[in-house]
């Protein structure tokens, strides 16, 4: 008789989004409460033995108490057995979650993986083998504990852990490191892990389930989670993503002016739509870097500012594009006399690269084309 479970990961409930302006951040708070109600629906759905949590379920130890009740709350709608694994955003510390959630009262379904220790579920058949984190960053692999595990004969044996697999995820400093061959040395049929935001495949036993709710503009394949199924100890398993997230977190970039469009505004229009396909729920990060006169920027500030109404979040980051007055910029300037004189010579100078000043001649047009508009507001 096969075994199915779902592995989610990285809910960090109570996540404050401090760096999202506006009310937007508390709109994303409360969908991470509305994601562990569509995973509960859907364990219900595909009548699952248990979902399993691959750490960080909360955002940090002081994580308030309102915090944790919504989510036991939002739990008690899946009929069948929760297993939390602690985290580097929640560890097992002498006072964290964990520990306020024996104080309150957990739900009997809500079993916390806090001690290396063997979980039997499902009768007996499925045998969950956690390896909490009892601190944020532990030195030694934490998972080392399965390869010797014992459990029931016919069982299928899951492991459970936080952290990064040897020479592979996430990207930079590797924390709370995993051996690569763990499903392997530990005799595993599934190795569920969380850490990495984005749902990856390491190996066809071992996967990262990624966060259920994206919470970051990386494109990491976030917003899902794996059902997975496995017909008797020993098989591979199968494994399929769902995806149950609510907000789209997507980035774009544009470049306008030389090497880039002639007409940034509707480049910007059309990279918007291309990933903005809900935009009531899409958060974006646009960067547009190049060159554009006034007119062009004033065209892409009225449109940025149309579609900041119509998306959830919009981050502008316009650092790179630089004003350049056109031609007729400058002739608002001056048409005649001794500043425009000055102007045509940084002009001839500008326009010309092989100048040694040409970079110098640019930046003074630019100047003093900003404090004329500036002087004439």
């Amino acid at each position: 008789m096969s075994i199915k479970f779902v592995h989610s990961a990285d809910w960090q409930l109570g996540k404050p989004f401090g760096s999202i302006e506006g009310d937007t951040a508390a709109l994303l708070r409360e969908e991470r409460f509305e994601v562990v109600k569509r995973i509960a629906a859907l364990a219900n759905e595909r009548n699952v033995d248990a979902v399993i949590v691959a750490g960080d379920v909360f955002d940090s130890v002081t994580t308030p108490d309102q915090v944790i009740r919504r989510a036991l709350e939002a739990m008690k709608a899946f009929n069948g057995s929760w297993v939390l694994l602690p985290g580097n955003h929640d560890p097992a510390l002498s006072e964290s979650p964990w520990t306020r959630i024996e104080r309150i009262g957990q739900p009997a379904n809500v079993i916390l993986a806090i001690a290396s220790e063997t979980i039997l579920l499902a009768n007996g058949r499925l045998a969950v083998l956690p390896a909490p984190l009892t601190r944020k960053n532990e030195p030694d692999d934490v998972t080392r504990w399965m390869d010797t595990a014992e459990t029931p004969i016919g069982s299928v044996r899951v492991g459970l852990a936080h952290g990064s697999i040897s020479d592979r995820l996430p990207e930079g400093d590797a924390k709370n490191e995993i051996a690569n061959d763990r499903a392997v040395t530990a005799n595993l049929d599934y190795l569920a892990l969380g850490d990495w935001h984005g749902t990856t495949e390491i190996a066809p036993k071992t996967w990262y389930s990624g966060t259920p709710e994206p919470d970051r503009f990386p494109r990491n394949d976030p917003g899902n989670v794996l059902v997975v199924t496995i017909e008797h100890p020993g098989a591979i398993p199968s494994v399929e993503k769902v995806a149950v997230g609510h907000f789209h977190w997507r980035r774009s970039e544009v470049a306008s002016g030389v090497g880039g469009d002639e007409d940034p505004a509707s480049a910007i229009e059309a990279a918007i739509e291309v990933v903005a396909e809900i935009p009531n729920a899409t958060l974006l990060h646009l960067t547009v870097s190049g060159t554009v006169d006034l007119a062009g920027r004033r065209r892409i500030d009225s449109c940025l500012d149309a579609w900041q109404a119509r998306l959830k979040y919009l981050h502008r980051d316009l650092k790179s594009l630089v004003n350049e007055p056109s031609v007729d910029d400058l002739d608002a300037i001056d048409k005649s006399g001794f500043i425009r004189a000055a102007v045509n010579r940084l002009k001839a100078k500008a326009d010309d690269p092989a100048d040694p000043e040409h970079e110098i001649a640019r930046t003074a047009l630019r100047i003093l084309y900003i404090e004329h508009v500036e002087a004439g507001r």
